[in-house]
């Protein structure tokens, strides 16, 4: 398969890259500032730009995401929308767009996180987009049809730790590696409408 991996120059993006290039897929990488394609994904012209580039795509899939985070009594209305702009309307973008690119019976992969079911302090915007991403999933799915949509939904990596293990105290980190098996899954598997879990 050819697929489109947004932010594959990332901890998680690279090992998902890895994993789906094992399998013998064709990934073409898109970051902010590196990459097979530059993209920011934020905007939506730029996608345009995006999908008129890259074309024969059998899979597009998310392995990054802008949160703030704040105390709740510090977020601004700025903040909640840097952060939905970056983690929700982002991915929104790319299906609503790349429903006309992607091959008819391909799919979509999106990212939301642990923190849609497992608050923390100083996450409260993280959690709403994370929540948003999951039931934009739901919905799609019933009108992409046969295209797919799914969501991987991962606990903080081990390889993430040191920036952000003061954030989420006595949670269990996995392997990058073990979330990359859930992308796999969304990619190569028949489901849609679903959030693979990873705890």
């Amino acid at each position: 398969m050819k697929i489109l991996l947004v932010g594959a120059g990332g901890t998680l993006g690279g090992a998902v890259r890895k994993a789906l290039a094992e399998r013998g897929h064709e990934v073409i990488g898109v970051g902010r500032t590196g990459g097979d394609v530059i993209c920011d994904v934020t905007d939506p012209e730029a996608v345009g730009r995006l999908y008129a580039r890259v074309e024969g795509l059998d899979a597009v899939a998310v392995a990054a995401g802008d949160a703030v985070f704040k105390p709740f009594g510090e977020l601004t209305a700025d903040d909640f929308a840097a952060t939905f702009r970056g983690k929700a309307l982002s991915q929104v973008e790319l299906v609503r767009q790349g429903a006309r690119h992607v091959a008819p019976t391909g799919s979509f992969t999106l990212i939301s996180g642990v923190l849609t079911d497992e608050p923390i302090v100083a996450g409260a915007a993280a959690s709403a987009a994370n929540g948003a991403v999951e039931a934009f999933v739901r919905a799609a799915a019933i009108e992409l049809a046969p295209q797919r949509i799914n969501a991987v939904s991962p606990t903080v990596v081990e390889e993430s730790l040191p920036g952000y293990a003061p954030f989420f105290p006595g949670m269990e980190a996995v392997p990058a590696s073990r979330v990359a098996t859930a992308y796999v899954r969304a990619i190569e598997g028949a489901q849609t409408a679903r959030v693979y879990a990873v705890r």
